[in-house]
């Protein structure tokens, strides 16, 4: 594993986002906006999926926002495989990445069973509360565990 985390710490990429003081700068800029879109438009989903502004159609609501939240998510995966090149041993050395990484897989499999099994317009409103409950404590638990990483 150390060798291949100093291979890493070695390429390209990494050697730019540790010394590109304005690079590393504008990577965690969109990374940030990939979690604001992500968590934004997850948020409003699954406060639906609770019950919550329940005139609002679901099918539509989802047209509207899953993409939005996939296009924050493909953005925040980017920008953070790149943040985490800046220090790939210093990382892997924090639990509190490992757990970041595992409340992240977590959520997506909750979305991916939910969407890949019976779908929104199929699900039971059990089930939806149940996934949405489980998809917003996921996320915000991931969210506030990667700005706790920024700190210790």
């Amino acid at each position: 594993m150390a060798a291949l985390l100093a291979w890493l710490a070695e390429t390209g990429p990494a050697v730019w986002m540790g010394q590109s003081r304005w690079g590393y700068a504008s990577v965690n800029t969109l990374h940030v906006l990939g979690i604001a879109l992500l968590v934004g438009a997850i948020t409003a989903l699954d406060l639906r999926l609770l019950g919550w502004q329940r005139q609002l159609a679901l099918p539509a609501l989802a047209r509207l926002l899953q993409p939005v939240a996939i296009t924050g998510l493909l953005l925040a995966l980017t920008t953070g495989t790149l943040l985490f090149l800046a220090d790939p041993t210093g990382y892997t050395a924090m639990p509190l990445f490992w757990i970041k990484l595992a409340l992240a897989v977590l959520a997506i499999a909750n979305a991916l069973l939910l969407n890949l099994g019976p779908g929104l317009a199929h699900a039971s409103l059990r089930r939806l509360r149940l996934a949405g409950g489980l998809s917003l404590a996921l996320w915000l638990a991931t969210l506030a565990a990667g700005r706790f990483l920024a700190f210790v």
